[in-house]
């Protein structure tokens, strides 16, 4: 769909939006924000995610309580957190990242659970199908599988002489042994040499970031999920130190100095993931709500560290960048 069509539809979709506004039921609903690692208010996602939500007529201190709920990172305290908040009984459950939502399927909360996942949903087992779920779970899945040929690609283009990259994930992600499959398809297909690195905490980060230097990678492929949002400034230090740049998913991951991500831009993922925890709210069922996937993906690419390694970034590759960081 062009602009010109795309807003032509936004537009066409102003009075029905103002229409539910109105109707909406006036009560206290609740939602309860749950993410496996330390929470973050200030957060753009849940950011955007609230300004959303008031958008759509769900104001906080008026007819919303909004939840939020954070963890360690580890598998203990999220078994407990999972036993707190349905206990509190929020009318909507969001589950944000792979590993959180896999807490709640397994505990079946018997409240809809609206997430975000980068995994494929149907394969990984959390929906029955993209389009009816058939379980009291729905949300916004990052596609990160689809994108990581093309995430490899690029990776090979500011590397054109890449023999060997190493990848790093975090096995109890419920995805994790689709993503490795599609990182070891990617780079066959290119002819590159691949060695997986599951790491579970800081300590298991830099050791697996010293095996990699002592293998002589030529570079890195973070999954997109906790570990590069946890450890960005980890990978970009080290990229410095050993000239052994890293790539990923998520915008912030460049942004902390790494060499390059690609993928969607996740504000506007927990957006519409406010458009489906609506539906939900106004009474539509989990299990016959769609599973979404983003409307925009971005490449950023961080000149600062392409020029501290001394990479000459191909012309192709930088007018394919959305956002150059200099």
């Amino acid at each position: 769909m062009d602009r010109r069509a795309a807003v032509v539809g936004l537009a066409a979709f102003g009075p029905v939006l103002a229409t539910r506004v109105h109707a909406q039921p006036v009560r206290n609903a609740r939602i309860a924000w749950v993410t496996i690692a330390r929470a973050e208010p200030d957060s753009p996602f849940l950011q955007g995610f609230r300004g959303r939500l008031r958008e759509l007529g769900w104001v906080e201190g008026r007819n919303l309580t909004l939840d939020i709920w954070g963890g360690d990172g580890t598998a203990a305290r999220m078994k407990e957190l999972v036993s707190l908040v349905v206990a509190s009984k929020p009318d909507v459950i969001v589950a944000t990242g792979g590993p959180t939502v896999r807490y709640f399927a397994d505990a079946d909360a018997p409240q809809p659970v609206a997430f975000t996942n980068s995994a494929d949903v149907v394969l990984s087992g959390l929906v029955n199908s993209w389009a009816r779920p058939g379980v009291n779970r729905t949300g916004v899945s990052f596609f990160s599988l689809e994108l990581m040929p093309k995430r490899m690609a690029l990776m090979k283009e500011c590397l054109p002489h890449m023999k060997q990259v190493a990848t790093v994930g975090w096995p109890p992600h419920g995805g994790e042994g689709l993503e490795l499959d599609a990182a070891k398809a990617a780079a066959a297909k290119l002819g590159l040499q691949h060695r997986y690195y599951g790491v579970h905490n800081a300590a298991e980060v830099d050791a697996a970031l010293e095996a990699i230097a002592q293998t002589k990678a030529d570079a890195i492929m973070v999954f997109a999920g906790t570990v590069a949002a946890a450890h960005g400034e980890r990978f970009a230090a080290f990229a410095l130190r050993t000239r052994i740049p890293a790539v990923s998913a998520w915008a912030a991951f460049a942004e902390s100095g790494n060499l390059m991500s690609y993928g969607p831009v996740l504000r506007e993922s927990f957006i519409t993931l406010a458009g489906i925890v609506d539906r939900l709210l106004n009474g539509a069922k989990a299990a016959d709500t769609p599973v979404e996937r983003p409307t925009r993906i971005e490449m950023v690419l961080n000149m600062k560290t392409a020029n501290a390694l001394g990479l000459k970034v191909p012309p192709t590759t930088l007018l394919q960048a959305d956002r150059l960081i200099e």
